[in-house]
């Protein structure tokens, strides 16, 4: 079993803290900015970063769907930290200035593969795609901020 890593950035033309705002906003702002691979997004606790207990489907591919029951922290300013009780999946935020009026996203997850040439499959092409689908929403996010 392999440690599988996706990672995705972008500068968004928005200040950092109303960048992150935005991020933690599970309420409201990052509900709007899920793309379409998110399903049955639903908050069952807080719903503003720190403390909030947030549920969605994540259809990876036709055929490999996550049901995610996620744990935000903020072990730092910056950075919001989303960790999937239902599996191995940490997804980490960490937003910082990037330049006047404008700040860069760093999404990261982590998870614990498969074993075997599945997880070869898994460790090579998982990155890619969710890389993609973490595109999707931090462009999302940048024109609900840049507007």
């Amino acid at each position: 079993m392999a440690q599988v890593e996706a990672t995705t950035e972008r500068i968004i033309r928005a200040g950092a803290e109303d960048v992150f705002d935005a991020l933690a906003d599970y309420n409201g702002t990052r509900q709007r900015v899920m793309p379409e691979q998110f399903s049955e997004y639903e908050v069952r606790e807080g719903g503003d970063g720190e403390g909030s207990l947030v549920h969605w489907k994540l259809q990876a591919t036709s055929k490999r769907v996550r049901d995610c029951l996620v744990e935000v922290t903020e072990p730092t300013d910056g950075q919001l930290v989303e960790k999937d009780r239902n599996s191995t999946m940490v997804t980490t935020w960490i937003v910082t200035p990037a330049g006047e009026g404008s700040s860069r996203v760093v999404v990261t997850s982590t998870w614990t593969g498969a074993g075997g040439i599945g997880g070869f499959f898994e460790k090579t092409f998982a990155p890619k795609g969710l890389g993609r689908i973490y595109d999707a929403l931090l462009a999302r996010l940048a024109a609900e901020l840049e507007k």
